[in-house]
């Protein structure tokens, strides 16, 4: 009985090392990444800013034309729900679009697109050589890869949070107003009278982590991937998990936060 307790403490002790290890070393590798580049010299700059361009297209633009059904069908969903519970329903409606959905939806819709491609690029590149040629030619690969894709990614998440909440509001305010008899008429008057600034805050900061969380877990695991092909798929779906069970953590953490001191 005593050598199965210390094998299941002995068990549970090395995996939270492990995971202290892990976060802490993505933590390093994020300052890292950006110390660098701060200190970077001018040259090569007009490089990375498009880099950084194709990044925000790629994240961002391209993934317009999910981001705005998905988002029409969970905020007329969630506006005919309120409609019919009649109580509080610009509260409601922040709560769910502004502060909790939105930031997870447009996270996950990132980790499905953005994430999964990252570290199948990073991964390739390290396995078929092409890390290595490029500090050969001299060029840092943490500001020229990986610069523009934090930047790129984290600012796609954000603007595609506040095209979430838009038309999730207001396509779904239009689409119930035609489509349905429900009372929405006072629908605009009661988000004005429930919205604060700490709503916006709390959306905002959600988003801007959970960019820079999706973004440093991909690169990381695609750049700590072994030398062999297999490699790369377990690394992506490796990255893909750690970025939803990181996310998730944040968003349990930064709710607790500021409902506790409201």
């Amino acid at each position: 009985m005593l050598r199965v307790i210390n094998f299941i403490a002995g068990s549970i002790g090395r995996k939270t090392i492990y995971q202290v290890e892990h976060i802490l070393n993505l933590m390093a590798f994020t300052i890292k990444i950006i110390t660098q580049t701060v200190h970077a010299p001018k040259e090569g700059r007009r490089l990375v800013n498009l880099a950084i361009i194709e990044q925000i297209y790629f994240t961002y633009v391209q993934a317009l034309w999910i981001i705005i059904p998905v988002s029409l069908i969970i905020g007329t969903s969630i506006i005919v729900q309120a409609c019919l519970i009649q109580q509080d329903l610009g509260k409601i409606i922040i709560f769910l679009i502004i502060r909790e959905v939105g930031p997870m939806v447009t996270a996950l819709v990132v980790i499905l697109r953005s994430a999964t491609a990252v570290a199948v690029e990073i991964g390739y590149m390290k396995v078929r050589g092409e890390m290595e040629a490029i500090e050969m030619a001299g060029i840092d690969p943490l500001r020229l890869i990986c610069f523009p894709r934090l930047v790129g990614i984290t600012s796609a998440v954000v603007f595609l949070f506040i095209v979430f909440d838009f038309v999730a509001i207001m396509g779904g305010y239009v689409l119930v107003q035609i489509f349905t008899d429900l009372p929405v008429g006072t629908l605009m008057n009661s988000l004005t009278q429930a919205i604060g600034m700490t709503d916006i805050i709390v959306g905002l900061t959600k988003a801007l982590l959970f960019g820079i969380i999706i973004t440093m877990v991909s690169l990381y695991n695609g750049f700590i991937i072994e030398k062999k092909i297999t490699s790369v798929a377990v690394g992506t779906s490796k990255a893909s998990l750690e970025c939803f069970l990181y996310i998730l953590m944040v968003n349990i953490t930064i709710s607790s936060v500021f409902y506790l001191i409201r």
